[in-house]
């Protein structure tokens, strides 16, 4: 039985002989064109289940015939073949819409992992199954599962009705991205969109971010200055971390969702605004809420509708999908050449339990692009995570290691860092991870707390 059928385009007769050749060996009923114009013809007439389309070719380009294939055949999955000076194209061709690329020359181990990715994923007749859409300029939405695309197709139907939306997910999984999808899909979609952090700043000062201030409303404020909520009137503003607010806060973020009217710090007159509110945090909220570090009124006033973003481990299958385009897109940053995503860096990334999720895999591939080392990458990977049972805090495999002879300040010191990490992830799981509570009771600032819990990556406990 055929494995699919793919129409191989480029206009290099010695490249359509090999790779005819190699995808037929591999039971694939193969097409080739030798141009954009032949592509075009056979794409409508044969419809093909996917198109290996060079990017260089003469007359009508890869980015062309991938547009008109787009118009044209829009569930037909596209992956480009570029050569390493071709970075830019490529990265435009992926906001075009297509799946995937391969460098050439190709490598057929790198070649049957993309198609068999590709080809897995698809959804008969599904337009945009397995797709990463561009939310805002170089923010991808992924959905190549169907879980994902359960999630992209809510976001999308609850874009379109104007209610706050409450986003729960790990750190690190993509929620602002879902905000960002919600509000491409929606009616304010021309308007601004902002994003608040509300545990990157004391309360007071986060009061005046949002809601802005007169003069004379503190040391320092000598002329007005609106707030988020001004400047994004009838647009959509991201609370994230909306957990870490105070209760003062947000008692009068109740009172904007409920009158749509506030006052600036130290003024007198009523301010009305327009603001479509999405919430996001990584709390466990029923839990805050019977701690009373949460207000239940908002609560129910922020969760009209919820979605939740899964962790990458949950979404295993989209892991070659996001490190390719990663590596697409972050080499197009950084104006450097894509480096191979070999079957076995991908088969290590997708053993790896990403406990800080998207954000880790990018980080990861930052670090692959500038030591450009793979087996160095896999074996970084492989030496993997676990998560110590008594306090829930991700630790890595050779941090856990006995060290070769230390001297006795450096065994001092990782007990008293180990002894440190202990307490403080202790003390934050007791106030259900609210930081500024856990600041008071270690007896140290909040900015503080903020530093040891990145410099010893505490993470919540997970709940099971």
């Amino acid at each position: 039985m055929s494995a699919g059928h793919i129409l191989v385009v480029d206009d290099e007769p010695s490249m359509l002989r090999y790779l005819q050749t190699v995808l037929e060996l591999d039971s694939y009923r193969v097409t080739t064109a030798c141009n954009g114009t032949e592509a075009l013809e056979k794409v409508q007439r044969a419809n093909p289940d996917l198109v290996l389309l060079d990017m260089v070719m003469p007359g009508a380009d890869g980015l062309e015939t991938l547009q008109r294939i787009r118009e044209i055949r829009p569930a037909t999955k596209v992956v480009m073949l570029s050569c390493v000076r071709d970075t830019r194209k490529v990265a435009q061709a992926m906001r075009l819409g297509a799946q995937d690329y391969l460098s050439k020359p190709v490598q057929k181990e790198e070649m049957s992992e993309v198609l068999r990715f590709c080809l897995e994923n698809m959804e008969p007749g599904g337009p945009g199954a397995g797709e990463a859409i561009e939310v805002s300029e170089g923010v991808f939405f992924f959905s190549a599962t169907p879980q994902m695309r359960q999630l992209r197709a809510q976001a999308m139907q609850v874009a379109r009705f104007d209610f706050p939306v409450l986003l729960l997910g790990e750190s690190g999984t993509g929620k602002e991205v879902l905000a960002h999808l919600i509000h491409k899909y929606s009616d304010r979609s021309h308007r601004t969109f902002l994003k608040v952090n509300c545990a990157a700043m004391p309360s007071e000062l986060l009061e005046s971010e949002l809601f802005g201030y007169e003069p004379g409303a503190f040391t320092g404020a000598v002329k007005s200055k609106p707030g988020k909520f001004e400047l994004c009137n009838k647009g959509t503003l991201l609370l994230d971390e909306i957990g870490e607010m105070s209760s003062a806060l947000q008692a009068k973020l109740l009172q904007v969702l409920q009158d749509g009217q506030f006052s600036r710090l130290g003024g007198r007159n009523t301010v009305k605004v327009d603001v479509r509110v999405l919430a996001a945090t990584n709390i466990n909220m029923p839990q805050a809420i019977a701690q009373k570090a949460f207000r239940e009124d908002l609560y129910y006033r922020l969760n009209s509708f919820v979605l939740r973003m899964p962790s990458l481990r949950e979404r295993r299958e989209e892991i070659p999908m996001i490190l390719r385009h990663f590596m697409i897109h972050l080499a197009d940053r950084y104006a450097c050449a894509p480096l191979n995503v070999s079957p076995q860096l991908v088969e290590s990334c997708e053993n790896y339990p990403w406990p800080g999720n998207i954000r880790e895999l990018e980080n990861f591939v930052k670090r692959y692009l500038v030591l450009g080392d793979e087996s160095a990458a896999i074996a970084e990977l492989q030496q993997g995570t676990s998560r110590d049972p008594q306090t829930g805090i991700v630790v890595r495999m050779e941090e856990k290691q006995p060290q070769p002879s230390p001297d006795l300040k450096e065994m001092v010191r990782n007990l008293k860092n180990g002894a440190e990490m202990e307490v403080i992830a202790q003390v934050l799981e007791e106030t259900a991870w609210n930081r500024k509570r856990a600041a008071t009771q270690l007896n140290i600032s909040y900015k503080a707390l903020l530093y040891k819990i990145r410099q010893y990556d505490i993470r919540p406990r997970q709940a099971g």
